[in-house]
């Protein structure tokens, strides 16, 4: 459609004369002919900060590589290796420095290493408008940079060059020159940040986490099952605060909870310590995976707290499905099933013996209703995590950056599935009055979840709707969640181990064929002859002899163990799907506990799984395009200068 004649006017006022139109147009043109930039996948993050900022602050070994191209043959190794983790890290590194080195030592390490940061810069910022990198650049230091990524290539500037380098060092700026220069690097090596869910649970700072990806210049999240409860948990829903709450004390996270977040959990464990005080709670000690840094946990505390917290979810749960038969999870209610004579329960229409039957707040008369004490107790709960404000800031960034799917440079992000039958068609599913399926019901749950969202805070019933993101945490037809029920009550209470089976949707059993990844990338309007599907939350068991590329090629599973609980079954320590102008890659890493001791030799496996037939440029992304409507724009405003339809304003 051609701009019409107001639309023009508006362009005029931002490019009012014909030069500086034609001059906008050159620079959109020449932008386009750029290589793409590099985008990063990552998935199910599940709090391990340290794993996650390692692999962010080196682009999954691809700054190691530009390092090696770049030195192989004219530095030692052990340089090379010392000015990658300068790169990743040059607080520590800078410290280490300094205490290892003379101060005439250190005024020649500067310098050398100065001439080489400039060297890594110039390699990873290659595909960008000059205009583009002085955006990245640390203000401070944004003209010197400038200079030296470009003065030596000028004849007659070699003292020109040299004198920067040496007056940064002389006036006592190297340290702080250096970081930033480091960090000008990093972000000039990721283009675009892609999350594909999961961000939260089991490691031990979420909340670190999100402070990062605050802090990056472009970044998505699709929400991950884990992240859409702590949403609801941040509305002051009760049975996602009761689900964060368990979570976070089985698997240690208090620093999080308490010192992250502010939740106030004393009332909790002075509950648990009075209403359990002779119970050994076994079922629920706490996974030790990480050590509290503030708050040593009392093992035999944490584990009465843990029953507590999880006997009012059950509660809370019970409640909720009872309220929406439209769920139809009614057998959820699983308390209402238990026999307190004989000490059994009834799942799936099958009665088992409870292995643990103290239940001193479950009245056998109402068991879904909470004690006086307990209805206290999580309203108070609640609302410490209304009042969290940074719990609120990482939410409202989840909202503004995130979304159920996105489609991007012919790529569909998602993090469970596109619930499906097993005939392989889409799932019909009632929802809010409406029978949807495959990209509509996405569409409007991405839409429920914001209109949820912005209610007013201040009235109960945001917290109420909100009961629907506990369903996408949780709920069988869940595009989340994507498995018949979540058998959190069945593991503590129940021996049998059939109990606990949890049954995946038909979704990751047809997506092996090809045929339906290319009818689910139709479905979200890509072409599959052009087009991937990026996919988390079911960790690929490569001890096993899973692979994480399925559909033929069309999908990638890249939840590969970054969560330390999943190493045992998945053998590594995550993936990165990297999509640079050559070629889509995965990279393998190593679990990041074992290789954190030397972390500059943990670089990962990558292999190139799809080569580009020819380069990808900036004109062929989802920006190009965006930039080609623009140029025809600009054309339009150019001839209608010229016609005289629009005057010049000079």
């Amino acid at each position: 459609m051609e701009p019409n004649q107001e639309y023009l006017e508006l362009l005029a006022e931002s490019y009012p004369t014909q030069a500086q139109a034609a001059a906008e147009i050159i620079n959109l043109n020449a932008i386009c002919c750029l290589p793409k930039g590099t985008e990063y996948f990552f998935s199910d993050l599940h709090g391990e900060y340290e794993a996650f900022v390692y692999l962010l602050n080196s682009a999954s070994g691809i700054i190691r590589d530009k390092i090696e191209t770049l030195f192989a043959r004219s530095v030692r190794e052990e340089e090379r290796a010392q000015l990658a983790m300068l790169i990743y890290s040059p607080t520590e590194m800078l410290r280490k420095m300094r205490r290892e080195r003379t101060p005439e030592e250190l005024t020649d390490w500067y310098s050398v290493t100065i001439y080489r940061l400039v060297q890594v810069c110039k390699a990873v910022s290659s595909k960008y408008t000059r205009s583009k990198v002085r955006k990245k650049m640390p203000a401070n230091f944004a003209y010197i940079i400038d200079e030296l990524l470009h003065a030596d290539t000028e004849e007659n500037k070699d003292s020109y060059y040299g004198e920067i380098i040496h007056s940064i060092v002389q006036t006592g700026m190297a340290r702080p020159f250096v970081e930033a220069f480091c960090k000008l690097i990093r972000a000039c090596s990721i283009d675009r940040l892609h999350i594909i869910g999961d961000i939260f649970d089991r490691g031990p700072h979420a909340d670190i986490i999100l402070n990062e990806l605050m802090q990056f210049h472009d970044v998505d999240i699709e929400w991950g099952n884990h992240d859409i409860y702590w949403m609801g948990a941040a509305m002051g829903n009760p049975a996602c605060v009761a689900n964060a709450i368990r979570l976070g004390i089985s698997y240690n996270t208090f620093d999080q909870l308490e010192d992250g977040y502010g939740i106030n959990l004393r009332p909790l464990c002075m509950f648990a310590s009075r209403v359990y005080a002779d119970d050994p709670c076994e079922a629920f000690l706490p996974h030790i995976l990480d050590e509290n840094t503030y708050d040593p946990v009392d093992i035999s505390l944490a584990a009465k707290m843990h029953k507590a917290i999880a006997v009012i979810q059950f509660k809370l749960e019970g409640q909720l499905v009872l309220r929406h038969p439209e769920y139809e999870m009614e057998g959820r209610a699983i308390l209402r099933t238990i026999n307190f004579e004989d000490g059994t329960v009834e799942v799936d229409g099958k009665r088992y013996p409870l292995k643990d039957t103290s239940f001193p707040t479950v009245d056998p008369e109402d068991p879904l209703k909470l004690s006086d004490e307990e209805e206290d107790l999580i309203q108070t709960l609640a609302m410490s995590f209304q009042h969290s404000a940074l719990l609120q800031t990482h939410v409202r960034f989840l909202i503004s950056h995130g979304s159920m799917y996105r489609c991007v440079n012919g790529n569909l992000l998602y993090h469970g599935c596109i619930p499906m039958q097993a005939d392989g068609t889409f799932a019909q599913i009632e929802l809010f009055g409406e029978t949807l399926s495959g990209k509509a019901y996405l569409d409007a749950i991405n839409e429920k979840v914001h209109s949820i969202y912005f209610m007013d805070p201040n009235t109960p019933r945001r917290a109420q709707e909100a009961d629907f993101l506990w369903y996408l945490w949780c709920g069988p037809n869940s595009p989340l969640f994507g498995k018949s029920k979540l058998s959190a009550f069945e593991r503590y209470f129940l021996e049998a181990e059939e109990t606990h089976r949890e049954i995946y949707n038909d979704y990751y059993v047809q997506v092996e064929s090809r045929e339906t990844c290319a009818r689910i990338l139709e479905e979200f309007g890509l072409d599959p002859a052009h087009s991937h599907i990026v996919n988390g939350h079911v960790p690929v068991k490569i001890r096993q002899g899973e692979h994480p590329v399925k559909g033929g090629g069309l999908l990638y599973m890249i939840d590969g163990g970054m969560s330390k609980s999943y190493q045992s079954q998945t053998g590594i320590g995550g993936y990165t799907l990297i999509y640079n102008s050559h070629h889509l890659a995965l990279a393998q890493h190593k679990p990041f506990a074992a290789a954190k001791q030397n972390l500059a030799d943990n670089a990962p496996t990558v292999q190139v799984v799809e080569p580009m037939q020819q380069r990808v440029l900036v004109g062929d992304t989802d920006t190009g395009k965006a930039l080609k409507k623009r140029i025809a724009a600009l054309q339009r405003l150019l001839e209608a200068y010229r016609s005289g339809t629009v005057a010049e304003r000079r």
